[in-house]
């Protein structure tokens, strides 16, 4: 009988245990961003001058964390046409985009991804090292559609 109970006890702090990081992961540290937040100004670095340049964009919606460099995502449009943005802004070969909690419905990293491979979206460069190993990539799609995140790069790979 008292081997139940314990093993029961072992089950039930398991499930709970494993609710409570589930819900970290998905919930707890993140926070949506305000459109007056300063992540919310889209930067792309400029081929020219090398530094980020603000773009013009709307219907900006992203969540970002403290507890991680990484947990940033970001949705918005740009009016810029796809040709005007690949002649003026660095180009981002290795962008590969990050899973987001699966609240935050308007980022699909699979498919953001999938397009990036298929030449369906471009991926520039925001900003280097916005965080120390961290840059900031943006994927855009000839109509407007837009989509930022956070990756590690070459530095913190290292």
């Amino acid at each position: 009988m008292n081997g139940k109970f314990v093993g029961g006890f072992l089950v039930l702090t398991a499930l709970l245990t494993g609710a409570a990081v589930w819900y970290a992961q998905e919930y707890g540290y993140y926070q949506e961003l305000p459109v007056s937040a300063p992540a919310a100004e889209i930067r792309l670095t400029s081929i020219d001058s090398g530094q980020p340049e603000a773009i013009l964009a709307d219907s900006f919606s992203g969540i970002d964390a403290d507890s991680s460099p990484l947990r940033f995502r970001g949705c918005f449009h740009t009016p810029l046409s796809l040709a005007m943005l690949t002649e003026t802004f660095a180009i981002y070969d290795a962008a590969t985009p990050l899973h987001g909690p699966g609240w935050f419905e308007c980022f699909d990293a699979a498919r953001i991804g999938a397009d990036l491979e298929a030449g369906a979206a471009v991926a520039f460069l925001s900003e280097q090292d916005i965080k120390p190993g961290v840059d900031r990539v943006v994927a855009i799609y000839p109509d407007g559609r837009a989509f930022a995140w956070h990756q590690l790069n070459e530095k913190a790979e290292k």
